[in-house]
């Protein structure tokens, strides 16, 4: 537990975790694990928020993720803690391929952490150099995924002097966050056929590939250098663990408590509890308040008002997704547990998501058969099939007019009309790509949309990674993982730095862990006025941050310019 600082107060410190979510368990068990007194209350009757679980009569589907990614995130969670995933009874299989890619003309490409494989596939569309280039590929998404983890993931962006360290403003152009994926991917692979094959996975952020910063080729670099795996009994086992963890340590679980307010101190300087919207419930009060539930919505509906919440609803925010849950009476071998069916029109898809917040016309989706890794999730000689469709998220917000969709003559959202266009359009693409009909043997069907998303789970704008993570979005231009003014209230999750995945969300859970502890420590050994640092006092250095930034922008543009 070397990872913990002890606390010596004869009162151990009491928590109140708002929403069981991945990065509210794994702050708990940590909290918990460092002598606090923790509470998790959590607004529905289930942990893991979208990392939950849909049960239909003998079959099993993941709501939300459904691969684990960047492992090594996961391991340091459960080592910090003391223990491993497989003594908390979480067993990992690797999926082999990582995915069939299916394109529009019934060819297709298996991406694997196979070398050789690999070698063949790329070869067969690039020719015997592609293999050179793809390498190249490689060393640059490598050096991007350890920069990445040392000086990103692993730091906390408390103001904009933070992005003044030498060592973050040394690596900081080899990140190449003022380009895009899909710019990066073009240097390395000359046919459009696998730009597309290593740039589908800015979807993981909700993002286009268009848009999203150069830094994140990281996610194809950890899929193809470690593979992709799957919890046995769902991804929801890892959530699973923790809450078993931090009950262990003593965390205790309020499930059925949504709350109304996060509770203010009289001169509203500092948190101090939560109050239920079941009024029957006594108001619970704390020392610390930590926020798991989606950001946006904690700063519109839990806070009071202010300036910088109605901002925040109007930063851009990442796709929502149909996401179809397919019980089948019959199985499917030609699918393999992760499908990506491409677009023809990739960019046009790209721009009917992220501009008109609508299905594109062709979509492009992912196909989990969980079934195919693991037995259980179905009943023998049967399929449970996940369709994730992304799309654009709600615009019906008042405060949400920085896109002006809903201003467009033409647009408008109709979620039952897009849900049935989507699942004929989905059905219809498979049958002519692969031979197979999935329509008639679907014996079950839930489905989620955004209005649902937004219901289940409180997200802003239906929108199922939170923020966008464009330049702007990140580093310390994201919402902070504690209030800037709002003293014992903290922030943990898709939307607080450093963002969303459920890896990148777990090493936000011990950065938030290690801010309130080292708070704590201070408070215990030296009382001090945490509110008396001058404000405005280096807004001069913030400015000069924003010109060394745009300057570096700059030399990148001039440099990608030159022939």
């Amino acid at each position: 537990m070397g990872e913990f600082i002890a606390n010596t107060d004869a009162r151990c410190p009491s928590v109140i975790v708002i929403g069981a979510g991945a990065g509210g368990v794994a702050t708990a068990a940590r909290l918990a694990a460092a002598g606090c007194k923790v509470t998790v209350v959590e607004k529905n009757d289930f942990s893991g928020g979208r990392c939950s679980l849909i049960h239909r009569n003998e079959y099993r589907f993941d709501q939300g993720p459904s691969l684990l990614l960047l492992p090594r995130l996961f391991h340091e969670t459960f080592q910090d803690l003391g223990t491993t995933l497989e003594a908390e009874g979480v067993h990992l299989v690797k999926c082999e391929p990582n995915y069939t890619i299916h394109f529009h003309d019934n060819t297709a490409f298996k991406l694997s952490t196979d070398i050789a494989l690999m070698k063949n596939e790329i070869e067969r569309f690039e020719g015997r150099d592609g293999f050179e280039r793809y390498l190249g590929f490689l060393q640059e998404s490598h050096r991007h995924y350890e920069l990445s983890i040392i000086h990103v993931l692993k730091k906390n962006f408390p103001s904009f002097l933070s992005m003044l360290r030498p060592k973050f403003l040394q690596y900081l152009h080899e990140l190449h966050p003022f380009e895009s994926v899909y710019g990066r991917a073009s240097k390395y692979f000359w046919t459009e056929r696998l730009r597309r094959v290593f740039t589908f996975a800015s979807m993981y952020m909700g993002m286009s590939p268009y848009d999203a910063p150069g830094t994140y080729s990281l996610l194809q670099y950890t899929e193809l250098a470690e593979g992709i795996w799957y919890p046995l009994g769902g991804f929801h086992k890892v959530v699973e663990a923790l809450v078993n963890i931090g009950l262990r340590s003593g965390v205790k679980f309020q499930y059925n408590s949504p709350i109304s307010q996060i509770l203010l101190s009289d001169d509203g300087k500092r948190a101090v509890g939560v109050a239920f919207q079941d009024k029957s419930k006594k108001t619970l009060t704390a020392d610390v308040v930590i926020c798991n539930a989606d950001l946006t919505y904690a700063y519109n509906e839990l806070l009071p008002t202010t300036r910088y919440a109605t901002s925040l609803s109007k930063r851009e925010t990442s796709c929502s997704s149909i996401s179809f849950y397919w019980a089948l009476d019959k199985q499917f071998p030609e699918l393999t547990p992760h499908n990506i069916f491409l677009a023809e029109d990739y960019k046009e898809s790209f721009d009917s998501i992220f501009k008109k917040h609508l299905i594109p016309d062709q979509p492009s989706f992912y196909v989990n058969v969980p079934s195919r890794v693991d037995p259980s999730a179905a009943p023998e000689g049967c399929d449970s099939v996940v369709v994730l469709v992304p799309v654009g998220h709600l615009f019906d917000s008042k405060s949400d007019t920085h896109k002006g969709a809903e201003n467009t003559p033409g647009i408008s959202q109709d979620w039952d009309a897009m849900v049935a266009d989507a699942r004929n359009t989905i059905i219809k693409t498979i049958e002519s790509r692969l031979n197979i009909s999935l329509g008639p043997h679907i014996v079950d069907e839930v489905v989620n949309t955004p209005p649902t998303w937004r219901t289940s789970f409180n997200l802003d704008r239906g929108a199922i990674l939170g923020l966008s993570h464009s330049f702007f979005n990140v580093l310390s231009f994201r919402p902070k993982t504690k209030h800037a003014s709002i003293e014992d209230l903290y922030f943990v999750g898709a939307s607080a730095h450093p963002g969303t995945g459920v890896p990148i969300v777990l090493a936000g859970a011990k950065l938030v862990t290690d801010q309130v502890l080292n708070d704590l420590w201070l408070d215990n050994r030296a009382p001090v006025n945490k509110a008396s640092s001058p404000k405005g006092k280096h807004s001069w250095l913030q400015w000069a941050v924003l010109a060394i930034l745009v300057s570096l922008c700059l030399l990148n543009l001039r440099s990608m310019s030159k022939p």
